[in-house]
């Protein structure tokens, strides 16, 4: 049978390769069980959950699973099939095996099958500016072969911002809150209501999040609605305190204030826990204390959590239900 690519139905499931140090490890674990439901090990995972990996600090790739067989001979056979008429194309091989290290296929064998695989599809084959990329891989002993889509690491353009706050999360754990508690946007609603300067504003904005921010000081209000704008975004950001709300959200992602650096006292961060308890139906909650006890008081039960490490320094996200 003749596949024409535009003519391939979409795929249902997909491979996701991933890449973090070990400080992002637990973070990058939780932010997959938010997305798929499950993590993994070995920083590959298989999904039918299709996600946009430059949504992800930590997803490096997607291949859009089309063919897969137990042997490479298999995944050549389909694609004789492919053909893409004058379209380009390029191959590339996944690094996502989990072969035995006996067994690992280096990199002159890579790029060998790199080729046969190419040589098999009908179509102009272009290094450099293809207009499909096909990716090809090995993962629980069966071989994969798919549309493949990069990674852009967006987050990046958001590092410098007009207006900064030294204490403000990472743009990297800001993305990932955001992806936690808002993994499928479709439909949702989110608030961000201690917001501060607008680091988890300006990723869950950047990521289609429908979310609205707000906070207790305008000095940071104006912060925030400075960096949404520098950055060509749109979000409505508010001043006032989180009591003031009554409007209902699907989530709510708060970095709680902390003693350190502001005036908050215990009570205070109590009366926020309880207001977010009223206000939304989840919670991801970022905090340097423990607030376990706190968060069973306001009414919450803590589904799943994580901790996000920078050298000695550490911050717990909690997801809480």
């Amino acid at each position: 049978m003749k596949y024409i690519l535009d003519k391939l139905e979409n795929s249902h499931n997909y491979i996701y390769t991933y890449v973090c140090n070990a400080e992002e490890r637990s973070l990058c674990h939780l932010e997959m069980r938010s997305f798929f439901g499950h993590d993994s090990q070995k920083n590959v995972i298989k999904s039918n959950v299709k996600i946009d990996p430059s949504r992800s600090p930590f997803i490096k790739e997607r291949i859009d699973i089309l063919f897969e067989g137990e042997t490479l001979s298999d995944i050549l056979l389909h694609a004789e099939n492919i053909h893409m008429h004058d379209e380009t194309f390029r191959v590339v091989f996944i690094k996502i095996n989990d072969l035995d290290k006996e067994e690992k296929i280096e990199y002159q064998e890579r790029l060998k099958i790199e080729r046969d695989v190419g040589w098999r599809i009908n179509g102009k084959a272009d290094l450099r500016k293809p207009r499909q990329i096909f990716g090809v891989g090995v993962f629980e002993d069966r071989w994969y072969l798919g549309k493949y889509t990069k990674s852009e690491a967006v987050w990046l353009r958001h590092l410098k911002k007009p207006r900064e706050y030294s204490t403000a999360l990472s743009t990297r754990v800001a993305r990932a809150a955001a992806n936690i508690a808002v993994p499928h946007p479709a439909g949702k609603k989110a608030i961000d209501p201690c917001c501060g300067i607008g680091t988890v504003l300006v990723e869950a904005l950047s990521m289609g999040i429908d979310i609205i921010g707000r906070d207790i000081n305008p000095l940071v209000t104006n912060g925030s609605r400075e960096n949404i704008a520098y950055f060509g975004l749109t979000g409505d950001v508010t001043t006032g305190p989180i009591s003031e709300i009554n409007e209902y959200f699907d989530a709510a992602i708060i970095d709680m204030p902390y003693n350190l650096y502001t005036h908050a006292t215990p009570e205070s961060q109590l009366s926020i826990l309880k207001h977010a308890r009223r206000i939304a139906a989840k919670a991801v909650i970022i905090t340097i204390d423990n607030i376990d006890d706190m968060a069973d008081e306001a009414g919450f039960i803590i589904s799943d959590r994580c901790v996000a490490k920078k050298g000695l320094f550490e911050r717990q996200i909690l997801v809480c239900i």
